[in-house]
């Protein structure tokens, strides 16, 4: 009953019944209260250290239990004394975490460096709770992992549930693997929609048109981002999504056409990178495909062509415009 005043339920019993027997030494606590005399000492310390019972006047050997109005009186104040002590630590630490934000906020920087996947992750976390309106996301990489579908889901459903508006970009290739169809149908179902391309510049996050995360490397996106607030340089990668985004087809769309005589749009990059000089190793990773796929996607359009090496065939594709120069 008395814990919330710091006295445990044996120091309880101890007090009581002192107050009820005025003359009961330690022996006679032991007896009517059928408590070892450890028991009884340890209960007696308790209540010395609150304050509740004293040395008695008259004899040495015996205690003296406090009135139990003035008891109240003393754990009472004993607990407001602690409140106020638990109030200036909690201030205190206000004061320090303020501080601590001060030495190291980020959001007064216009251009950021976060180094490491960690660092980056733990941006993200912080970005995602302040989100009010729209994220935007090109997801590069291909496939997602079940683990990263799985992880990610809580955040994207209490994303959504708020009201903000979610669009992600992914590679042409996730089309292939039905973890990642699933996930877009799942995130579809609650107001998410996603679009692929056959290629992506970089992985990026535009948060409310107003901050932008964008990968420092984009052959090695765990080497951390940049953290971007300029207006202009924003409003110029929010520009780019939409262009992107226009281009891109909804994932429950075939990304193929209709018309067999024409290339796919992932061919059409594949030609492209081909003409730039890339190997089968960068297509591959630029398509988030394997380089065994690259290498069969890049040799059917050698055969198609009528090129004898895979930089020929992106100069013939010019030639023929099939892509641009």
């Amino acid at each position: 009953m008395f814990d919330v005043l710091g006295m445990d339920a044996t120091a309880e019993v101890v007090y009581r019944e002192m107050l009820a027997h005025p003359q009961d030494g330690v022996a006679d606590l032991m007896r009517r209260l059928r408590l070892t005399e450890q028991a009884v000492l340890a209960a007696l310390d308790t209540l010395s250290e609150l304050a509740l019972v004293r040395c008695s006047s008259e004899d040495p050997q015996n205690f003296h239990a406090v009135d139990p109005h003035l008891a109240a009186d003393i754990l009472l104040a004993r607990q407001r004394a602690e409140l106020a002590a638990q109030q200036q630590r909690v201030q205190e630490a206000q004061a320090a975490a303020v501080q601590l934000k001060s030495e190291f906020t980020q959001d007064r920087d216009e251009l950021h460096r976060l180094k490491g996947v960690d660092c980056v992750r733990d941006y993200l976390a912080t970005l995602y709770d302040r989100v009010e309106d729209e994220l935007l996301t090109f997801a590069p990489g291909g496939a997602q992992t079940v683990a990263n579908v799985r992880s990610s889901r809580p955040l994207a459903e209490k994303l959504l549930k708020r009201g903000v508006r979610m669009r992600t970009v992914y590679l042409d290739s996730a089309r292939n693997d039905p973890a990642t169809v699933e996930h877009a149908d799942w995130l579809a179902a609650l107001g998410g929609r996603i679009r692929t391309v056959p290629a992506l510049p970089n992985r990026m996050v535009i948060c409310d048109r107003r901050i932008a995360v964008v990968a420092v490397d984009c052959d090695d996106t765990a080497a951390g981002a940049v953290v971007l607030k300029t207006a202009g340089v924003v409003s110029s990668l929010y520009a780019l999504f939409e262009s992107v985004w226009q281009s891109a087809q909804p994932i429950g769309a075939s990304a193929l056409p209709t018309d067999t005589r024409r290339l796919s749009p992932q061919q059409t990059e594949v030609l492209r990178l081909l003409s730039l000089g890339h190997t089968d190793e960068s297509v591959a990773a630029r398509l988030g495909v394997s380089a065994r796929t690259a290498r069969r996607i890049a040799t059917k359009l050698m055969d198609h062509l009528g090129a004898r090496s895979r930089f020929q065939a992106g100069v013939h594709a010019v030639a023929r415009g099939l892509i641009r120069p």
